[in-house]
């Protein structure tokens, strides 16, 4: 869990934690990202690094085409995030833009919202056309925001993140982040605050205004009909494709036409999980649960909403 100067009190409770740790912005759940890697908890990779077990187990716990195209990178990044501040303005490259500013990958990302505050909102996209040079004024005379697309959030909400396109995390806002494994972060604007040092925090106004989609959409939230008991497909796109379930009777998750791991994350409920061989595990809400490639069937028991994503 990490400690922000915008974080919250939401994700130690969801987690049902014992912690005292104040300002938690950020619980990465799953992450390969060199220098925050997930470690395993017991068995007999206890204490290695989810890209030390990726080398280790290789295609069985990746998928042969994950293999063969990340390596012992794992691919995807898995957070909670609850914003009691705005997080500020900002923007990732996607894969393009990326390489040509002599990056190793962009990031492109999505949310799914958890129960936030009352009127929370958040930005995705504009909603006007701007130049390039606009943008650079609206930075300099702290007008971005009035191009920005808003959007008042409620629990079950989807917005996909292609890079490219500006967003921020509004004040209130608690989300599940499903992402690359990139840490390229471009912040445009920071509503001029300072950090605990009384510094402002960098910009990167000329990265980002390479970065920038500035194509405007009539709609950034990701349409969707709930339905109990299957598969509701959220998002797919080429870095990773994620479902929701909501079951309140037993359900076969099959796997065994899809050569990718798979992350199930628990938003709500709490379920037994048992697998082809037979082996059992309870699933919390809070939780993430990494299922290797090799697994076929799982076999779903409980009242229980999660989040499905594979590459």
């Amino acid at each position: 869990m990490k400690s922000t100067l915008w974080g919250g009190d939401k994700i130690i409770a969801f987690k049902h934690l014992d912690s005292s740790q104040l300002q938690v912005g950020e619980s990465w759940e799953i992450s390969g990202v060199q220098g925050y890697e997930t470690l395993v908890s017991e068995g007999e990779y206890a204490g290695k690094t989810i890209n030390e077990v990726v080398g280790l187990e290789k295609e069985r716990l990746m998928g042969v085409a994950n293999y063969l195209r990340f390596g012992n990178q794992f691919p995807l990044l898995i957070k909670f995030i609850d914003a009691h501040r705005d997080l500020s303005i900002q923007v990732h490259p996607d894969e393009a833009t990326a390489l040509r500013q002599g990056k190793n990958s962009g990031k492109t990302e999505m949310w799914y919202c958890l129960p936030s505050d009352e009127n929370a909102k958040l930005y995705n996209g504009l909603c006007q056309s701007i130049t390039v040079e606009e943008y650079k004024q609206m930075v300099a005379d702290d007008t971005i925001c009035d191009v920005l697309a808003q959007h008042f959030v409620h629990e079950g909400d989807v917005f996909f993140i292609p890079g490219g396109r500006i967003h921020s995390i509004g004040a209130g806002c608690f989300v599940t982040e499903i992402q690359q494994t990139s840490d390229v972060t471009y912040r445009i604007y920071d509503f001029k605050r300072k950090d605990k040092n009384g510094n402002y925090r960098e910009l990167h106004v000329k990265e980002a205004s390479e970065s920038i989609d500035y194509r405007v959409h009539t709609d950034y939230r990701i349409p969707y009909t709930p339905c109990k008991n299957e598969r509701v497909r959220l998002v797919e796109c080429p870095h990773f494709t994620t479902s929701v379930y909501d079951l309140d009777e037993p359900f076969t998750l099959d796997y065994s036409l899809l050569d990718s791991f798979v992350i199930l994350i628990c938003v709500g409920g709490e379920c037994l999980l048992t697998c082809d061989d037979g082996e059992q595990t309870t699933m919390h809400v809070g939780e993430s649960l990494l299922v290797p490639a090799s697994v076929q069937h799982i076999e779903v028991d409980g009242t229980v909403k999660f989040l499905e994503t594979y590459v």
